[in-house]
């Protein structure tokens, strides 16, 4: 028995939580695989995240305690997994405890055979039997006394589970008919699921489903009023609810309750990468301000707290603070009037449902009761007014509430997430005309493709403190393209789009499935675990096939490449099928769906780089609700750039001015030099006539 814990040369912030426990923990890698054949024990593979509440109360309570750790390491090799670092190991080994158990979740426990095989498995283990709920005690033992007397069932049970993962990886659905009608069904589907009163989808606990209100949102553009209603509830309900930090801005991960009330505490950076781009959209359909607000909160509270000063975006944010889950976040009555005063203490407290019983263990989750006109009125003033005394109570509550200690954070930089925040921000900068955004997307994308190179010039999936993990996986290439395909419609400088085809068509030649369609999640340079893991449904952040759908029909209307459209079609026709019976899980391969549809809208805009008008004509674009649009600058000094997009070929000035076109499927209409033009031909749509250039 050995009790060596080998964690501490790690970077991965939750693995290091683990470096003192008297576990003899490994670091997944050759070595402990070896380890376990070596001695012929079974391997107990431990999967968490920084922030995850219950990984920590499991650590604590049994991983802390030298009774457990004494037979873990008699009994077993313990590996440690950081799912944020190695989601191609949390991926196999949460589909095979699906298989197994019916559930999931994390921490995330399963047993393996040596050869890296799981058998049997579970999610959070109390150190002894509750009501139940066996304790790891007994499941320790269970588990060693099967290995030791019934090693050949173990051993079937194992190679059935590796059959099933393998099949279930490179199963691919059959093709059916991509018809119009699918978006509208998917719109019934979700309205059978939806919670009329409160807005989302299910009931307790409750998650935001930011692909599924993104495609919502999409219908909603369409026309589709039952579509809009959804989106409009669940957007207006979670941000007035404990779900959203009413006081620093961001989002915590979930509702553990229907309401959007108690929050599990943590914050994930992609959560609010994608809710960013949600709200930004939402105003940009509804012209609602309030959504507006929401987006600046959390893309400036992104800023603040979550960002790397070289540009890179952190990846999470504990749920507690001095042990004690959501500490940070919560107030009593008097705390709030003794930093605001007693009058305007009083009425935030009234507003903000702060009150003497609390409502989470005592203490109150600051969450808004009444709507912006009630406090407008009793303050006297208009609701921009109300707006800007609210913005300035909260500034002083989150100074004081920044002298608390504060929760920990996990300054991994992961591909994937910052792809998805630096669209969010790409975006932003031009519909809300926010230079700071647009500086916050370029550094970003800067730090992305320089810190992340690793030697051979591919990409890492993540940084931490200048240290290279993994290979890049799909979502992280998918998404990073995708992020920098919005910077380059930000900026129009051509070094994003070039970057973001790059890694497309990496994706392309490394990540697709030569068998079906598709593309698996790791390409043929990484490791080869027991399956090649593939992900097509949604989870908390959308598939890589889903991302590689929706992006690869964009960059077929830029650059009309016909293998682009062609692999986006096959696997839209192969996921059919899902997208009809649960689009729940589809929501962005439905935004596909509906891009695949169209019609593409190209906005060329004709002129050098900076020349007068530029950011004008493409604010008008940006500032609209156009989820089909493409966007770029015919720059007439760079004929070989435009050789290679052809919807910006052909696209000359008018009389030295600075010009604007607006085409579809090869129709364009007249072109326009100035602002209010363009919004008109938006508006009244394309098609009407053919203009030859």
């Amino acid at each position: 028995m050995t009790s060596h814990n080998r964690l501490g040369e790690e970077t991965s912030p939750y693995l290091l939580q683990h470096k003192d426990n008297p576990v003899a923990w490994w670091p997944w890698g050759p070595e402990a695989l070896a380890e376990a054949r070596r001695t012929g024990k079974p391997i107990l593979l431990s999967v968490g995240y920084a922030a995850c509440h219950w990984c920590h109360v499991m650590a604590h309570e049994s991983f802390e305690n030298p009774e457990i750790a004494r037979l873990m390491n008699e009994w077993f090799v313990n590996v440690k997994v950081d799912r944020e670092e190695r989601p191609d190991v949390d991926a196999l080994m949460m589909t095979a405890l699906q298989a197994m158990t019916g559930h999931g979740g994390w921490p995330l426990n399963v047993f393996l055979t040596p050869d890296g095989a799981p058998f049997y498995g579970g999610t959070y283990w109390p150190p002894d039997d509750r009501p139940g709920m066996p304790g790891i005690r007994k499941v320790l033992e269970a588990v060693h006394q099967t290995y030791q007397e019934r090693r050949e069932d173990v051993l079937a049970n194992a190679e059935q589970i590796r059959d099933f993962l393998a099949r279930s990886n490179a199963l691919t659905p059959e093709a059916g008919e991509l018809s119009e009608e699918l978006t509208e069904q998917a719109v019934q589907g979700l309205s059978r699921l939806f919670d009329g009163r409160h807005g989302g989808f299910g009931s307790a606990p409750k998650f935001p489903q930011a692909s599924v209100l993104e495609f919502l949102l999409r219908m909603a553009g369409r026309g589709n009023d039952r579509a809009q209603a959804m989106v409009e509830t669940t957007l207006t309900e979670m941000a007035a609810g404990g779900i959203y930090d009413q006081i620093g801005g961001g989002f915590h991960r979930y509702a553990v309750d229907a309401v959007w009330l108690v929050p599990h505490f943590e914050k994930m950076l992609y959560d609010n990468a994608q809710l960013a781009r949600i709200y930004l959209d939402a105003f940009r359909l509804t012209g609602k301000t309030h959504y507006r607000r929401i987006v600046t909160e959390v893309l400036d509270y992104t800023l603040r707290e979550m960002t790397h000063p070289e540009g890179g975006f952190y990846a999470t944010q504990d749920a507690d603070s001095e042990g004690i889950e959501g500490k940070f976040y919560v107030w009593s009555p008097s705390e709030v009037i003794d930093v605001l005063g007693e009058t305007d203490g009083e009425r935030f407290n009234r507003w903000f449902d702060i009150t003497p019983a609390g409502n989470f263990e005592g203490h109150s989750i600051p969450n808004l009761i009444v709507d912006e006109q009630t406090i407008a009125d009793e303050l006297g003033t208009t609701t921009e007014e109300a707006g800007k005394r609210l913005a300035g109570w909260k500034k002083q509550l989150y100074e004081a509430r920044s002298k608390r200690v504060w929760p920990g954070r996990d300054d991994k930089v992961i591909l994937a997430w910052n792809g998805m925040m630096l669209r969010a921000f790409a975006e932003a900068s031009r519909a809300l005309d926010r230079p700071d955004y647009r500086d916050a997307a370029v550094r970003n994308a800067t730090f992305l493709l320089d810190k992340l190179a690793r030697p051979n010039g591919r990409l890492a999936h993540v940084w931490t403190d200048g240290r290279l993990g993994e290979p890049a996986f799909l979502d992280d290439l998918a998404n990073l393209a995708d992020g920098l395909v919005a910077l380059y419609e930000a900026t129009f400088d051509p070094r994003w789009i070039d970057a973001a085809l790059e890694q497309v068509d990496l994706i392309m030649s490394d990540f697709a499935d030569p068998d079906g369609v598709g593309f698996f999640d790791t390409s043929t340079t990484h490791e080869k675990l027991i399956a090649r893991p593939r992900e097509l449904q949604d989870g908390a952040t959308p598939s890589g096939n889903a991302v590689m759908a929706n992006l690869l029909l964009r960059l077929a209307a830029m650059t009309e490449r016909e293998e682009y459209t062609t692999t986006a079609q096959q696997l839209l026709e192969a996921m059919v099928r899902p997208m009809t019976e649960q689009p729940i899980g589809f929501g962005r391969m439905l935004c596909a769906a509906d891009l695949y549809h169209g019609p593409a809208r190209e906005i060329a805009i004709a002129a050098s780089p900076g020349a007068h008008n530029v950011d004008e004509l493409a604010a008008v674009v940006a500032r609209r609700f156009e989820p089909n649009a493409v966007m770029g600058l015919a720059d007439p000094d760079r004929p070989e750039f435009l050789e290679r997009f052809p919807f910006l070929q052909f696209r000359p000035q008018r009389g030295g001015m600075t010009t604007a076109y607006l085409c579809e499927r090869h129709t364009c209409l007249p072109p326009v030099t100035n602002p209010d033009d363009l919004n008109r031909l938006l508006d009244e749509g394309t098609g009407v006539m053919w203009v030859s250039f």
